[in-house]
């Protein structure tokens, strides 16, 4: 699952990590939590941070509150460089954190990481 609000970030995920998984995206991360309740859990994220409606922080709590026994890994995916808003991302339950401007093929390989784990 891609969530960010900049379509042209979202088609570039989905165009090249399309080609090694099943990907779906949403443009803030209310559409996709709302997805998820709908039962659509997806076995993964990349999710931005700064978004309209709901931030990537905010689904970051909502999942954590949600307490959900098989909750799919996160990978912040932000523009954001800041030591704490990294470590506000770690603790709410990010298992990674990367900076945009970022290399896709190096981001499929945490995706493939976290998945094998």
């Amino acid at each position: 699952m891609i969530i960010d609000d900049q379509a042209s970030t979202r088609k570039l995920l989905s165009n090249f990590l399309g080609n090694y998984f099943d990907v779906v995206e949403f443009e803030n991360a209310k559409a996709a939590l709302t997805s998820m309740q709908s039962g659509k859990a997806p076995h993964l994220i990349v999710a931005d941070i700064l978004m309209p409606e709901m931030t990537g922080m905010d689904l970051l709590r909502s999942l954590q509150e949600a307490k959900i026994e098989t909750q799919p890994p996160v990978i912040v995916l932000s523009s954001v460089e800041n030591s704490s808003e990294k470590l506000k991302c770690f603790q709410l339950g990010a298992r990674d954190y990367m900076v945009k401007p970022f290399n896709p093929e190096e981001l499929r390989m945490r995706i493939t990481n976290l998945l094998a784990n």
